[in-house]
């Protein structure tokens, strides 16, 4: 596991803050930064990703950062649990990476 909050797999969230920013010209970087730097952070020490390997861990970590830029993260996180236990693909533990999302949506009040 990583250790620290901005270690892989949670570094993904500062990558996201920054193509977040390019790609939305109102978008202000140093507010992207924070916004998702305090999500890896309370997601690192909440321990949402504990128990999963490190593939599953960054798959987790990929589909939070997708969906926190969208219209309805919350609809979109519960959606994409769903859609982990219905097709987990080349998951190694997708119960644990639906537990994972489901913690994910507490810790961040999604």
């Amino acid at each position: 596991m990583p250790s620290g909050p901005f270690e892989p797999p949670f570094d993904q969230f500062l990558a996201t803050a920054e193509a977040v920013a390019r790609a939305r010209p109102d978008v202000d970087l140093a507010m992207a930064r924070e916004v998702f730097e305090e999500a890896a952070v309370l997601l690192y020490n909440g321990l949402a990703l504990e128990g999963l390997d490190e593939h599953d861990a960054r798959s987790v970590v990929d589909g939070l950062c997708a969906d926190l830029v969208g219209d309805d993260p919350g609809s979109a996180v519960r959606a994409r649990t769903e859609a982990t236990l219905a097709d987990p693909g080349d998951l190694h533990d997708p119960r644990g990476v639906a537990a994972a999302y489901e913690v994910a949506t507490r810790i961040l009040q999604l």
